[in-house]
């Protein structure tokens, strides 16, 4: 039986064996999303300037470790002529399998520093951060999470921590044997082609492109910078939505949803993005990447408008609106995958690259626009407290405030103000991100014939790298 489930395994095609990795990525991924706030806040008892200082550093790491990383290993593509010996695609892959091999289970394990107090909250808040950041998972969270009762949802983590580690140790070693035997069978027949290579003439080495002259050539490079500007309100508005889902549950449908339905709203909102790009990919096919984007934000905008007008006492409507904002806000953030690889080649067209440094232009793009990240939590919290003057910071539960006995006026007079804030917070915050993508994604102009120019002299460019062969 293990013999014949291991000879399955082999036999998976490359792309589900890739695709996995997202998996064991996503199913811790969303679970830290949708409760570290809470945690910190209502089991333990982080104050506010530790949160703040906490997120403040996250912010500057989480920023600053993509690009590191892409510089380090993409630099030696940023010249137009690469001295010495050239590294070919398999190498490149199977480094950051092996990379992917050993980080991929220390990911897992600082997962689980979350949901165990081991030091002051504000330290352990920080490091945290620092250290780590399947959609079935969410579905399976909302049942055992319990501020009161904290055992459950730990063992649950622990669970979902070891599936994790399987996982990628599992996924990188089949690819690992993949791409090396596949690899070894490139290099076999590129030697034995060697010899009808005619030499080339030697051209003097150019020097190599450092970090300031790289930055002076994305700070020419004009799509990128309306790229990622309106990526950075995509990634806050995403966040915002994992952070305050549970709040929103809570204050706007709680009383009128069973803990089954908002379990099941929890779950869609995570599953169907996923679902979703399946049509929008082949809608992207038909009409172009930048015109799905920018439906998917007058879409959100409508709804956003619509849910207004109706108010917060349209329980149904107030439903499809929280889930559905979540899911075209996370399906127009995996869509915009597909424009940093056309915003690659057009940096390798405008800079004449000898190879795209795509590791380097991924990184670059989040160093701008992770600190959404940050400020997805710090602003929502703020506007709460600012419109409501409640600070989820005070000691005193929320639960314990609403549910407080009649003679205290004032925290029952808060909770139709609480109810009220959370509304707005949830239809202003789309509405201004809307507006706000639509006015920088008007300006991005890397599509219809632009982008065929790009993909075409790209094109040119891989190809007029090809060696000359000898006529036999």
């Amino acid at each position: 039986m293990g013999l014949r489930l291991l000879a399955c395994l082999f036999r998976l095609p490359t792309a589900v064996i890739y695709g996995s990795l997202s998996l064991f990525v996503s199913i811790l991924h969303n679970v830290f999303l949708l409760y570290y706030v809470d945690t910190f806040v209502s089991v333990y008892k982080i104050d506010k300037l530790s949160f703040w200082i906490g997120e403040t550093v996250f912010l500057i790491w989480n920023s600053l470790n993509d690009p590191l990383f892409g510089w380090l290993s993409d630099r030696v593509f940023l010249s137009t002529q690469q001295p010495g010996a050239e590294i070919s695609s398999p190498e490149v892959v199977l480094k950051r399998l092996r990379a992917l091999s050993h980080n991929g289970p220390l990911f897992a394990i600082s997962f689980l520093a979350f949901w165990v107090a081991w030091a002051h909250p504000g330290v352990q808040f920080l490091l945290c951060l620092c250290i780590a950041i399947g959609s079935l998972s969410v579905f399976m969270s909302y049942t055992v999470w319990n501020k009161e009762d904290f055992f459950s949802f730990r063992i649950f983590c622990v669970a979902l921590a070891l599936c994790s580690i399987v996982g990628f140790t599992l996924s990188t070693q089949l690819l690992h044997q993949r791409f090396e035997a596949d690899g070894k069978a490139k290099w076999d027949q590129e030697s034995t082609l060697k010899q009808l290579y005619i030499e080339k003439l030697s051209v003097p080495q150019e020097k190599r492109i450092t970090l300031a002259e790289y930055l002076q050539q994305l700070k020419r490079h004009r799509n990128f910078l309306w790229f990622v500007c309106m990526n950075l309100v995509q990634v806050f508005h995403c966040h915002f939505n994992s952070n305050f889902f549970p709040l929103f549950l809570e204050h706007l449908l709680s009383d009128q949803i069973s803990v089954s339905t908002g379990s099941f709203l929890l779950g869609v909102s995570y599953i169907a993005p996923h679902l979703n790009n399946l049509y929008f990919l082949s809608l992207c096919r038909r009409c172009g990447v930048y015109a799905v984007v920018r439906g998917l934000f007058f879409l959100k905008l409508s709804l956003s408008v619509i849910m207004l007008l109706a108010g917060p006492d349209q329980v149904y409507l107030l439903c499809i609106f929280i889930a559905s904002n979540r899911v075209f806000t996370e399906g127009t953030c995996k869509l915009l995958n597909l424009v940093v690889t056309d915003l690659v080649d057009e940096d390798l067209v405008l800079n004449r690259r000898k190879q795209a440094a795509s590791a380097l232009l991924f990184g670059m793009v989040a160093l701008v626009t992770k600190p959404g990240q940050t400020f997805a939590p710090l602003i929502g919290t703020w506007l709460l407290c600012a419109y409501t003057g409640y600070d989820i910071f005070q000691r005193t539960p929320l639960g314990n405030v609403v549910s407080a006995p009649p003679k205290l006026e004032s925290a029952a007079a808060l909770e139709p103000t609480l109810r009220q804030g959370c509304f707005y917070l949830l239809v202003f915050v789309p509405i201004a991100c809307a507006l706000l993508q639509l006015l920088t994604w008007s300006q991005f102009s890397l599509h219809g014939k632009r982008l065929q120019m790009v993909k075409a002299q790209r094109q040119g460019l891989t190809q007029g790298e090809a060696p000359e062969v000898k006529m036999i």
